[in-house]
């Protein structure tokens, strides 16, 4: 009878969990339904801004219709309204570091307090007032004179240690987010390291034993995070993205941005080998100017120029923080711009280590629509807020077997009572 009651934990098994992205040239909001086991994608929306500039709000009103827009275009698709959003956060105000904590372990063993204490300790840094801690990351944990751990929990020990990684960014950047996003009336449950929520949805579990690097390519950033052993041991912003390679195009082809935009899209490629000596495509003019044909292999040699440069930068950041040594299973390229053909190729020599193209492969439902490497964040806030919902179901559920038992002693003590 015990058991039975206490299987009965007040938790729902069907929820909605919805995640928005909010990038320097879009806005995606992606809508799941789960459940114990499955995350099925219900409805998909995307917006395209202005009001953005390398991550960073710098017009609230057009990125909250932009933020409209998606979430309206999403609950449509779906059929379900969303009242909260897990909000992803990025841009080249975003910044890490690493830090140090120690504890005594309490009992003979390691609890889960222990973790939080060290953590805690570990935290225990000065922050400057502008800026505010989105995550803190544990590295691994030693336990006396043992390194190397990767869940202490029930070790036997006096002394428990930690490294975390810890990433803040700008309180301003970061509250002008979340005021475009509560502008449209929704909530924000929690905020999200782009580059984090983005591995989350692309990454399989031993890539990151292995070691390896997602590079989330944006409109106006690549936003790096690097995991080896399991954990991240790095994350770096580098403020050159999908932007400047049409302005790059738009300036060489003497075209607008927007059919910039749209021929990088259409005939864009980062290897002008790739492309044939027959092939041509139209440019239109500026300001009225009559339309004009060229070779596809100018406006390949134009991208080649700024693909090689972008990941000539992307491979400094990694050798600099003494990253690239350690990644076992390679790069991977990740975001709206990474579709560009030819990228992973040039990557593969750049790098020379493997590159291949991320895409979210971890959730059921819409995949046809959201197996795109654009939708990457938005998918990782969904398996994000789904893991944090676990583990919250997983707290209310040791809490009512522990109150339970607690009455049930309770009742045993009074009914010895009555009859002693």
């Amino acid at each position: 009878m015990a058991n039975s009651m206490i299987s009965q934990a007040p938790i729902n098994k069907k929820r909605i969990v919805a995640g928005l992205d909010i990038g320097t040239t879009k806005v995606a909001c992606v809508i799941a339904a789960i459940d114990d086991e499955n995350i099925e994608v219900i409805g998909v929306g995307r917006a395209y801004t202005t009001g953005m500039k390398h991550g960073v709000v710098v017009n609230i009103e057009a990125t909250t219709q932009a933020v409209k827009k998606a979430k309206e275009e999403a609950e449509l698709m779906s059929g379900v309204t969303v009242e909260n959003v897990w909000l992803s956060i990025g841009g080249k105000h975003v910044e890490s570091f690493e830090s140090n904590g120690m504890v005594a372990i309490k009992e003979s063993e390691v609890s889960r307090e222990d973790i939080e204490r060290v953590i805690e300790a570990a935290k225990a840094v000065a922050i400057p007032n502008d800026r505010q801690v989105l995550h803190v990351l544990p590295n691994d944990y030693k336990i006396d004179s043992q390194t190397g751990i990767s869940d202490p929990i029930g070790m036997a020990g006096v002394r428990l240690e930690t490294n975390v990684h810890i990433v803040t960014g700008a309180k301003s950047a970061i509250q002008n987010a979340i005021k475009c996003t509560e502008n449209t009336g929704l909530k924000v449950l929690g905020l999200v390291l782009e580059q984090l929520a983005s591995s989350k949805a692309v990454l399989s579990e031993d890539e990151k034993d292995l070691g390896v690097s997602v590079v989330d390519i944006g409109g106006g950033t690549c936003d790096i995070i690097s995991f080896a052993q399991g954990s991240v041991i790095h994350t770096g912003v580098i403020p050159v993205g999908g932007n400047n390679f049409t302005h790059d195009v738009a300036m060489g082809l003497r075209t607008t941005q927007i059919d910039a935009e749209n021929i990088k899209k259409k005939f864009g490629c980062a290897l002008t080998d790739m492309a044939s000596d027959e092939e041509t495509i139209d440019v239109e003019g500026v300001g009225g100017r009559q339309k004009r044909t060229i070779a596809r292999k100018n406006l390949c040699e134009i991208l080649e120029a700024r693909a090689e440069e972008t990941l000539h930068l992307i491979k400094k950041e990694l050798v600099d923080t003494d990253t690239m040594s350690k990644l076992g299973s390679g790069i991977v390229l990740t975001g709206g711009s990474s579709q560009l053909v030819g990228l992973v190729e040039m990557g593969d020599f750049i790098f020379d280590v493997p590159v291949r193209k991320g895409v979210p492969t971890k959730v059921g439902g819409l995949t046809d629509v959201i197996k795109c490497s654009s939708y990457a964040t938005a998918v990782g806030l969904i398996l994000y807020g789904s893991e944090q919902m676990k583990t919250a179901d997983k707290k209310r559920q040791k809490e009512y077997e522990d109150n339970f038992g607690d009455k049930i002693s309770s009742w045993f003590r009074r009914a010895k009572e009555a009859f002693t």
